[in-house]
């Protein structure tokens, strides 16, 4: 268990030291973008950032529990903060994602719709319902550890283990949870996502008025958010499958944990190639907004010309 422990605490380490400043600098680009001309994709990529920062937030405390053996050594008050912020960004990242491939497609596929809905109050409003959905749901983690009908038992694993380790009554509520957190946050927005992408690629490439090179580039930005969702969010989602059916979590769920830390700092990576205005910022040129995106003369301000990822 030890290199279990050493893979984890380097995983988290990279995440942190690579994601922090990167989401600190995308946090600085979209807010001063929202500042000067909201757009709907603007919100969410803010709201993303914001989800992505969170989570680097209490990532020292789960570095520290790696570098502990996997043992909580702080109150366990922190254990339910710490867990429920966690998961909370986790789907809220992967339905922010889904909203941001709507925006795309419908850019995309409808743009006179497009120009006529692209207010910024509904982006707000989409942001908001993200956030409790996520927020809703993971609050299972924070009623697993503190309610007096699952602590009756549990109380000697919660000394020491953080949201691990559970009782039979434990997992009785706690498995078929995950298994609809599984359905409705993590594959209803992977099967819309591909929908969405699969359509505004091939739009896309069959759009004459859109030089190739723009195309390739949209093309590309869709297939590499598409590759984050699948690699960072599916396989630690799939875990939840497993342990329902098992009925435990599996050993493994460790591992593809780690994939989704990954996804903090592969996010501004993208942001980097698909904003123009986090590229200002990094050249401390943010403001110069004529320079981002130029817009083909027969489309809106569309999605695929915007700066998401």
């Amino acid at each position: 268990m030890e290199v279990v422990h050493n893979i984890i605490l380097a995983v988290y380490i990279i995440s942190f030291l690579i994601g922090l400043p990167a989401n600190l600098l995308a946090l600085y680009a979209f807010s001063v973008k929202i500042c000067s001309k909201p757009q709907p994709t603007d919100i969410l990529l803010l709201n993303l950032t914001v989800s992505d920062l969170l989570f680097l937030f209490v990532l020292p405390m789960k570095m520290h529990e790696a570098a502990s053996g996997m043992i909580w050594t702080f109150p366990a008050v922190l254990c339910s903060i710490t867990s429920f912020i966690y998961f909370s960004t986790i789907y809220s990242s992967s339905l922010l994602l889904m909203a941001i491939s709507v925006i795309r497609y419908v850019g995309v596929a409808f743009p006179i719709f497009y120009l006529r809905v692209r207010r910024p109050l509904y982006a707000v409003v989409a942001s908001a319902v993200i956030w409790l959905l996520s927020m809703g749901h993971c609050s299972i983690t924070i009623i697993i550890e503190n309610h007096p009908y699952f602590m009756e038992n549990s109380s000697q694993n919660n000394s020491s283990r953080c949201y691990d380790n559970f009782q039979e009554n434990q997992l009785k509520v706690l498995l078929p949870v995950r298994l609809e957190m599984f359905l409705l946050l993590c594959l209803f927005p992977l099967l819309l996502c591909i929908y969405c992408y699969l359509h505004t690629i091939w739009i896309l490439s069959h759009r004459t008025s859109i030089d190739l090179a723009r195309r390739r580039k949209a093309i590309g930005m869709a297939l590499g958010t598409l590759a984050v969702f699948l690699v960072c969010m599916i396989p630690y989602n799939l875990s939840h499958v497993v342990g329902y059916v098992q009925r435990q979590s599996p050993i493994w769920r460790y591992y593809v944990l780690l994939l989704t830390s990954l996804n903090t700092c592969i996010d501004p990576i993208i942001f980097y190639f698909s904003s123009s205005a986090f590229r200002c910022t990094s050249a401390r040129s943010v403001l110069r907004r004529n320079h981002l995106w130029p817009l083909s003369s027969q489309m809106p301000e569309s999605v695929f010309s915007q700066n998401v990822p």
